[in-house]
């Protein structure tokens, strides 16, 4: 998960969650969510490289209603594409291997997916 600074300007990574399922995966996120009391909530979507949606798409849509339940702010769903890749490119840029550490690359994905967002809303 990432956060956006006060301005909504900086998308800076926040804290890794692992779950076993989907109820978990909602109860921790909603948990996050009451902590920072966020005036929106980005999630990661993964559409096709032809701008298509994937099968995941549907395990994320029924995520997202079940967060919709919970939570009354507004959910914005952002392209994820090649965002791993890029959370690769960006520890090599700091002289570091990904190797198998994916709580680190899922950390910066989320940063690059927050940011995402935040360069495309001003």
């Amino acid at each position: 998960m990432a956060k956006s600074d006060p301005t909504g300007t900086i998308a800076s990574a926040l804290v890794t969650i692992e779950v076993k399922s989907m109820n978990e995966a909602v109860k921790k996120v909603v948990e996050v969510i009451e902590k920072y009391e966020p005036n929106a909530v980005v999630i990661g979507y993964p559409l096709l490289a032809s701008g298509e949606k994937s099968r995941k798409c549907l395990e994320v849509d029924e995520f997202v209603d079940k967060i919709a339940d919970l939570y009354k702010g507004e959910i914005h769903k952002v392209d994820e594409s090649w965002s791993s890749e890029e959370a690769q490119d960006v520890i090599h840029v700091h002289g570091k291997k990904a190797g198998k550490n994916k709580e680190r690359l899922d950390r910066i994905a989320a940063v690059i997916i927050l940011q995402r967002f935040l360069n495309g809303e001003r």
